[in-house]
């Protein structure tokens, strides 16, 4: 069942988010955030400041895959647990970020640009 939102068809396309590059949308939530936001995945989209290059389109992809495997609200709840507990046991809104499972998976893999192909299911549980 996963390779069916996985890939997109027999050939294993990996499956990508709709990119909106210079878009103010990361401006408005950075308002909301501890952090200044460059981009963002929520759903089927991914919101840039600027231009995206193909390190920060993986990046992006990455995040839209944890949400598909965890039906979109599953991730956005676990990512909203794991940054709070990360900020209560570290004091520091930018480092519970980078601390976050989610976020260190995307970071670890961003450069690879070959890791979507072979993720494993619920990568993000290693970190």
């Amino acid at each position: 069942m996963y390779n069916l939102f996985y890939f997109k068809n027999d050939k294993q396309e990996i499956r990508k988010p709709i990119f909106f590059e210079n878009s103010r949308v990361p401006a408005l939530l950075s308002y909301l955030a501890p952090i200044d936001i460059h981009a963002i995945a929520l759903g089927p989209f991914v919101w840039c400041r600027e231009e995206m290059d193909e390190v920060v389109k993986n990046h992006e992809t990455i995040h839209f895959h944890q949400q598909l495997e965890l039906l979109f609200i599953g991730q956005w709840f676990l990512y909203v647990m794991c940054w709070l507990i990360c900020l209560i046991k570290h004091k520091d809104g930018a480092v519970a970020y980078r601390m976050n499972p989610f976020e260190q998976e995307a970071y670890d893999n961003e450069d690879n640009l070959e890791y979507l192909k072979t993720r494993k299911l619920w990568a993000w549980r290693k970190y």
